[in-house]
C-alpha cells in the first residue's frame, strides 16, 4: 500500500543540501589519447565496447595490414584491432609491452572494429554547438577523419578533436 502522505508531498521536506540535477547540454562523448599525446573524442552512440586487454589476447595476423595489430574474439565474433595512431598518420607505434592495451570498438552497420589507443579519458557531454568546423591545423592525412574540434582551453590552444567512426570504418586506408 502506497502512503497517502507520500503522494501529497510538496517538497517541502527535501533538505538545502540536495543539488538538483541538471539537465546536460550536447551530446555524450568518450575522450581519450593517441600515443602522439593527441586528445580525440568518439560519440558514444557509436561505440559498442570499451576494453583493457592484455597483448598477448590480440592474436597477430601474417601479411595483414601494418596498421592492424591483429584480431581479438569478443563473444565469439572476430574483430580486427587497429592501431588508430598509426592509422591517422602519427609516427610513434603504440606500447604493446604493457599488461593492459585500451581498445574501443566502434560500430557502423554491424561492421565492427577495434581502435587501440595509448589512453582512456572521461565521458564527457560535449556541446556540438561549440564545435569548430573545419578544425584548424589537422593533418592532411588526418583531415577526412576529424570533422571538427572543441577548444578545451582558449590561453593554452588545448584542443579536443572529434572523429568520425564511419569514416575510419570505410575508409580505403584498410585496403593498403
Amino acid at each position: 500500500m502506497v502512503n497517502p502522505a507520500f503522494l501529497t508531498n510538496t517538497g517541502q521536506d527535501i533538505p538545502d543540501d540536495i543539488q538538483e540535477i541538471q539537465t546536460p547540454e550536447g551530446e555524450l562523448h568518450l575522450r581519450f589519447f593517441i600515443t602522439s599525446g593527441e586528445e580525440f573524442a568518439l560519440p558514444a552512440n557509436g561505440i559498442k565496447e570499451v576494453m583493457q586487454l592484455p597483448p598477448e589476447r590480440i592474436t597477430a595476423i601474417p601479411n595483414a595490414s601494418r596498421l592492424l595489430l591483429g584480431t581479438i574474439n569478443l563473444r565469439g565474433q572476430i574483430i580486427w584491432v587497429a592501431d588508430l595512431g598509426q592509422f591517422l598518420g602519427t609516427p610513434l607505434i603504440l606500447n604493446t609491452q604493457r599488461q593492459e592495451i585500451p581498445i574501443i570498438v566502434v560500430e557502423d552497420q554491424e561492421i565492427l572494429l577495434g581502435l587501440a589507443i595509448e589512453k582512456l579519458g572521461d565521458i564527457d557531454w560535449l556541446d556540438l554547438e561549440k564545435l569548430k568546423m573545419p578544425p584548424s591545423n589537422v593533418p592532411d592525412n588526418m583531415a577526412p577523419f576529424v570533422p571538427g574540434e572543441w577548444i578545451m582551453d582558449n590561453q593554452e590552444q588545448v584542443l579536443l578533436r572529434l572523429l568520425d567512426h564511419i569514416a575510419i570504418l570505410r575508409s580505403a586506408r584498410w585496403a593498403a
